[in-house]
C-alpha cells in the first residue's frame, strides 16, 4: 500500500503546470515535407474510411456480423486520424507547441482510445475468421449480429475505462521540473516520467496496458491463425484450402501493418535515434487508418462487388434521368 500512498495520498498538494511543450520532430531537416505527407495521408484516410462506411451502410448484403466489425474499424480509423493528424499539424506545422494541461490530457485520452480500439477490432475480426473456418456450419449461430454488437460495445467500454484510469493517475502527479514532452503528441509514458513525485503506479499501469493492448491481442490473433492453419491442413484439396485462406488475407494484412512497425520500434528502441523512433511511431499511428480501407476494397470480394453494384445503380439512374429530360 505504501507504493500507492505516495502518489495517491490525501494530503499531497499536486503541482499542475499551465501547459506542456511538445518537442517532437526537432532538428530534422526538411521536416515540413513530412507534414505535407501527413496531410495527404489524412485526406486519403478520411476519404477511404468514409467510402467503406458508406458502402457497408448502403448495401444490405453487407449487413453481416463481420462487416459490423469492419464498419467499426473504419469508424475508429476515421476518428483516430481526425483526433491526431490535424492537431499534430497544428502543433508542428504552425508552431503551436504549447498545449494546456487539460487539453493535453484530453488529447492523450482520445488518441489512446482510438489506437486501442484499432487493436481490439483486429481481435474481433480474427475471432470472426476463426469461427468461420473452424466451425463453418455453426458460424451463423455462434457469430450473430447481437454477439458482434455486444463484443464491440464491450470493447468500447473497456478501452474508455482503461484510458480514464490512465488519465486519472496522471492527475495525481506533480510536474515541478520540465514540461517538455519529447514526442509528437501527449504521450503517456513521456508525461508521467516528467513528474517529480512517485510515478510507480503510472509505470505499473503502463506496463499493464502494454500487455493488455499489445501482447495479449497479438497472442490471441497468432493463436487463432495457428488453429486456422491446423483446420485448413485437414481440408481435402489445395484449391479449397486456398479459397478458405483467401478470406483471411485482408485481416492478416491489417495485422501486419499495425503490429510489425510497433514490434520493430520496441525491440530496437535502444539503438534507434529518438527522432527516428518518433517518426516511426507517428507513421504507425497514421498509416493503418489510410491503408485499411484500401486493403478491404482491393482484397475483399464482397466489398468490390458491392462497390461495382452501387456504381452501376448510380450510372443507370443517371442514364434514366437523362432519357426523361431528353423526351
Amino acid at each position: 500500500m505504501n507504493l500507492f500512498n505516495s502518489a495517491l495520498g490525501k494530503n499531497i498538494t499536486f503541482v499542475r503546470p499551465a501547459y506542456f511543450i511538445i518537442s517532437g520532430f526537432s532538428g530534422i531537416p526538411n521536416i515540413k515535407y513530412y507534414y505535407v505527407f501527413l496531410c495527404f495521408v489524412y485526406i486519403v484516410s478520411v476519404l477511404g474510411n468514409t467510402v467503406v462506411m458508406a458502402v457497408i451502410y448502403l448495401d444490405h448484403n453487407l449487413r453481416t456480423p463481420k462487416y459490423i466489425a469492419v464498419f467499426n474499424l473504419a469508424f475508429v480509423d476515421l476518428l483516430g486520424s481526425s483526433a491526431l493528424v490535424p492537431k499534430l499539424l497544428d502543433i508542428f506545422l504552425f508552431n503551436h507547441r504549447y498545449i494546456s494541461y487539460n487539453n493535453c490530457l484530453t488529447f492523450l485520452f482520445f488518441c489512446y482510445t482510438f489506437l486501442g480500439m484499432q487493436v481490439l477490432n483486429l481481435v474481433a475480426l480474427s475471432y470472426d475468421r476463426l469461427i468461420a473456418i473452424m466451425h463453418p456450419l455453426h458460424y451463423h449461430v455462434k457469430v450473430t449480429h447481437r454477439f458482434m454488437l455486444s463484443l464491440i460495445a464491450s470493447f468500447w467500454v473497456f478501452i474508455i475505462t482503461v484510458n480514464l484510469v490512465a488519465v486519472g493517475l496522471l492527475t495525481r502527479l506533480s510536474f515541478c521540473r520540465s514540461v517538455v514532452i519529447n514526442s509528437y503528441f501527449c504521450d503517456h509514458g513521456q508525461m508521467f516520467r516528467l513528474a517529480c513525485n512517485d510515478y510507480t503506479p503510472n509505470n505499473v499501469f503502463a506496463l499493464f496496458i502494454i500487455v493488455l493492448l499489445l501482447w495479449f491481442p497479438l497472442s490471441f490473433i497468432l493463436l487463432s491463425y495457428l488453429c486456422i492453419a491446423y483446420a485448413l491442413s485437414k481440408v481435402a484439396t489445395a484449391q479449397e484450402r486456398f479459397k478458405a485462406f483467401k478470406t483471411c488475407t485482408a485481416h492478416l494484412s491489417l495485422v501486419a501493418i499495425y503490429f510489425i512497425p510497433i514490434l520493430i520500434t520496441f525491440t530496437m528502441s535502444s539503438g534507434i535515434h529518438p527522432n527516428a523512433r518518433i517518426i516511426n511511431l507517428s507513421l504507425t499511428s497514421v498509416f493503418p487508418p489510410m491503408l485499411n480501407p484500401i486493403i478491404y476494397v482491393l482484397q475483399t470480394q464482397e466489398i468490390k462487388v458491392s462497390v461495382k453494384r452501387i456504381l452501376n445503380i448510380r450510372i443507370e439512374s443517371k442514364v434514366k434521368v437523362s432519357k426523361v429530360f431528353m423526351k
